[in-house]
């Protein structure tokens, strides 16, 4: 650092007041110390102020810009600092992208905020382009309308957000575009999940209807063979008649579970609770099964207290009778016991058989449809496999637990617990039918009403080879005819006549017409709440086709005992 002239020295020492030789003397060489550093402060922010990444300026609200570093230089494509001195006027003409408006308002700011910290903003270059910026700006205290900025270039900055935002948009695109595909695959699936109910819908119906039509004529044949079956025929006519019994039985039952487990899975099945008594619903079981067991060379048990239940009697009588239907198949030899215990609020209804027993590892798999066990042969194959997997949908509509136990070569046990009833209706005059002493069937006259001649005709063989005498008619019209003023002891009527006419208001004519109660048998391959309800209304029993001679023979003897 160059040493102070004298003339420096004399107006410094004049200004703190040092006149005297012997004042300057004695503090001259503290005033030249002082000197230099404040010149070393000032190279270091010269040195700074030129070698700085960021650009510096200062400049005038009034007359433009006063001082710019290189750094700032470079940033705007100019060679020499010097050149970006614009006056005020080429500060909004040319520098400002936002021009005198943005200046006026960069101003107004700095009068008010006295600084102005993190502005974006646009400046042009030399070439003409456009440079993003980041501002701070600092109004002076001490001298009026000078600022000091520090310019900052986020170019890289904005083209990484506009990346960015240019990704977002492509992300937002794609998630757009494959939410529409979403969309559009669950419209797909929805349409096709509706063709599928439309589809089953129209099976529910086509099964329905064409159920009718063919059990009409199975439940004719189904007659004639039982007919066939009760007389005294030659040993290879009596086989022939054995294996069309037993065809016939086979294709029924195949129509009648695919009928119930439609039903069940388009849940058309409405359980209708009510108080019942235990031997209101195993009468009608025990009457139906003791014949069956005995013929299978199998003792029927019952064990039974005095209980009452709510439950479904039609979907309760329905579960039972598949267990007992299975106890009877898969049991060579010994006996089946129907019983009930009670288990808290529960009747734990239980049949046991003394069969081949059920394996552990195929426990799970019974209530699959079409699983049966030990049909390696098509010969050994007894059904078709629905009769579990209606009882376990049954179950679920109704809330009842079902459980399995079963030793293989000791027997099984299936159970359902049903909700108990304190209150126990008045017993029923049909109770659980003991050995019978004698036949009341011989010589009774019955009147069997169908619109189909040929099970007219099945029926009239049957009956008549039971002993009873038999009138047939396929409307009331007719069937007043027949009847010769002489009302029937019991009435067997087709639900669906023709003509929409239903074999109940029949029935309810008849009783009228004749002022009795004459029991009544509804038998009919229409097997909807709607027509259970009519049959309640007019307490009549319900068979449906095709009738199992065994249980027509059961329900008769009931009604004319």
């Amino acid at each position: 650092m160059a040493k102070p002239s004298d003339e420096q020295q004399r107006a410094l020492a004049g200004l703190l007041g040092l006149g005297n030789h012997s004042t300057r003397k004695s503090h001259y060489p503290e005033l030249a110390a002082r000197l230099d550093e404040l010149e070393t402060e000032r190279n270091r922010y010269k040195w700074l102020f030129e070698n700085a990444v960021q650009g510096i300026f200062q400049a005038s609200l009034l007359e433009g810009m006063r001082a710019a570093n290189p750094a700032l230089a470079r940033m705007l494509g100019y060679q020499n600092p010097q050149e970006v001195l614009f006056s005020l006027t080429d500060l909004a003409g040319t520098l400002f992208v936002g021009g005198a408006q943005e200046l006026e308002s960069i101003g107004e700011i700095l009068q008010r905020e006295r600084s102005l910290l993190g502005y974006e903003t646009q400046l042009r270059r030399k070439d003409g382009s456009v440079l993003d910026v980041l501002m701070n700006l600092l109004l002076k205290p001490d001298q009026e309308g000078l600022v000091e900025g520090f310019v900052a270039d986020i170019t890289e900055r904005k083209l990484a957000q506009q990346r960015l935002q240019q990704l977002n948009d492509e992300l937002e695109q794609r998630v757009t575009a494959r939410t529409n595909e979403l969309l559009d695959a669950a419209e797909a699936l929805r349409d096709a999940r509706d063709a599928a109910e439309a589809a089953n819908r129209s099976k529910d119906k086509y099964l329905a209807a064409a159920s009718h039509d063919l059990l009409q004529p199975l439940n004719a044949a189904r007659l004639l063979i039982s007919t066939l079956r009760e007389r005294k025929l030659p040993d290879v006519e009596q086989v022939l008649v054995e294996r069309t019994h037993q065809a016939l039985e086979g294709a029924e039952d195949l129509l009648t579970d695919l009928l119930d487990i439609s039903r069940l899975d388009q849940a058309a099945v409405k359980p209708d609770i009510a108080l019942y008594r235990l031997d209101e619903l195993f009468a009608p079981l025990v009457s139906e099964f003791q014949s069956v067991a005995a013929a299978a060379g199998l003792n029927l048990r019952v064990h039974m207290g005095d209980y009452a239940l709510h439950t479904d009697l039609r979907l309760m009588t329905r579960i039972l009778r598949n267990f007992l239907s299975n106890a009877c198949r898969y049991t060579d030899e010994g006996c089946i016991l129907l019983g009930a215990r009670r288990r808290g609020d529960a009747l734990r209804i239980e049949v046991w058989d003394t069969g081949r027993g059920i394996p552990a590892a195929r426990l799970d798999s019974i209530f699959l449809e079409f699983n049966q066990l030990d049909v390696g042969r098509a010969a050994d194959r007894k059904g078709v496999g629905l009769g579990l997997a209606i009882v376990e949908r049954i179950a679920k509509i109704l809330d009842y637990r079902i459980q399995v136990h079963s030793l293989p070569g000791r027997g099984s046990m299936f159970s359902i617990e049903v909700p108990i009833s304190h209150e126990i209706p008045l017993p029923i005059s049909q109770v659980a039918p003991q050995p019978s002493t004698g036949n009341p069937l011989p010589g009774r006259r019955l009147l069997v009403l169908d619109n189909e001649v040929s099970i007219l005709e099945s029926m009239s063989a049957l009956l008549g080879q039971w002993g009873c005498e038999v009138v047939t008619a396929t409307d009331e019209a007719t069937a007043l005819v027949a009847l010769q003023g002489q009302a029937p002891e019991v009435i067997l009527a087709d639900y669906h006549l023709d003509h929409g006419v239903v074999g109940c208001e029949v029935v309810r004519h008849l009783r009228e017409h004749f002022s009795q109660a004459i029991p009544a048998v509804i038998i009919t391959a229409d097997r909807t709440d709607q027509c259970r309800r009519s049959l309640q209304r007019l307490d009549a029993p319900l068979l449906n086709k095709p009738v199992k001679p065994g249980k027509l023979r059961a329900v008769l003897t009931q009604l004319l005992a």
